[in-house]
């Protein structure tokens, strides 16, 4: 009889063969369950418990971590957009505050002196170095600012012009108002061809010449030296008749608060007393002083008195003054 022969495997059950010995190996080294296994199942086989299965630590971090990148990157573009947005912001507000200067070619002086034509813009400062002589007119239409000196040879016709500090004029003319705040020293001559008002106090060294002064109150704390007459005006005071004219006697005053003449004109029966009574057209502050002066040789023969109050004066006699007799007196009121 034959030897038999053991017969060969194929190779795929070879292989079969071999990756079930590593498995084997592999759940040898797992850890195995320490409690009691049932011994019977449902089906009245035995088998092992359902095992949990694991979570994988390495994929669990991987999760976390990708999050954590997401969010760092979102907060780096957040970031960047307001550095973005800033740095715009000022380099717009540096363009507007800064003025950039230009200077005026050969070219551009000659563009200027053959037409009409805009150098620049209002953004740019033109600068000329060497000195400009305009022909015609000059217009400026915003404010004007002179750093040095200002000379003008000809007429300067303003507006309005304020100064602040000190100004030196050889000869100015104003046509209009001229409002000084502050107080205003003039060397010189001083002519004025309408009115000149001064709310305040006015100090003048040397003389003034004027055809007429206008005042409510003129007070001299030195001598009054007149070259010419004293004319006296005003409105002519009121009177009223007293008892010594008599039955059918008359007075008038012609003149004023200050000085005038009082005529009176003498009836019958008329006894002592007071001719006339001048009211005054304005009331003094206090008793005036009043001078009076007969006229002529009948009324220097009348025994007369003068009664005063701050409001009028009386002309008076102590006797009874002739029948039919005309005389006047000339007065003068001081306060």
């Amino acid at each position: 009889m034959a030897e038999s022969e053991t017969p060969v495997a194929p190779a795929a059950d070879q292989e079969a063969a071999s990756l079930e010995a590593t498995n084997d190996d592999v759940n040898a080294l797992e850890p195995q369950d320490s409690g009691v296994i049932d011994a019977t199942s449902t089906n009245g086989t035995a088998g092992a418990p359902p095992s949990s299965p694991k979570k994988g630590g390495l994929k669990h971090n991987l999760v976390r971590f990708n999050l954590y990148l997401i969010l760092f990157v979102f907060l780096l573009v957040i970031a960047g957009s307001i550095l973005t947005v800033a740095y715009f912001q000022s380099k717009k507000a540096s363009t507007t505050s800064i003025l950039k200067t230009q200077a005026l070619t050969a070219d551009a002086l000659r563009q200027v002196g053959s037409s009409d034509a805009t150098v620049g813009s209002t953004q740019q400062i033109l600068n000329v170095q060497s000195s400009a002589v305009f022909a015609g007119k000059v217009l400026v239409r915003e404010d004007l600012e002179v750093a040095g000196n200002l000379r003008i040879g000809g007429t300067v016709a303003l507006s309005n012009i304020t100064v602040s500090g000190t100004t030196q004029l050889g000869q100015a003319q104003i046509n209009k108002d001229l409002s000084v705040a502050g107080d205003t020293g003039i060397q010189g001559s001083l002519t004025v061809a309408k009115t000149l008002q001064v709310n305040g106090g006015g100090t003048f060294s040397g003389p003034i010449s004027a055809p007429q002064i206008t005042t409510s109150s003129l007070q001299l704390n030195s001598d009054l030296i007149l070259t010419k007459h004293i004319v006296t005006g005003g409105p002519t005071p009121s009177r009223s008749s007293g008892p010594a004219l008599g039955n059918g006697g008359s007075s008038s005053v012609n003149g004023s608060d200050t000085a005038g003449t009082v005529t009176v004109n003498i009836g019958t029966s008329a006894p002592a007393g007071c001719f006339i009574t001048i009211n005054f057209a304005s009331k003094y502050n206090s008793t005036p002083r009043v001078i009076i002066t007969p006229v002529g040789s009948a009324a220097g023969t009348i025994d007369y008195y003068v009664n005063r109050t701050t409001s009028s004066f009386s002309i008076c006699d102590s006797s009874a003054p002739p029948t039919g007799s005309s005389f006047a007196f000339d007065y003068f009121v001081v306060n």
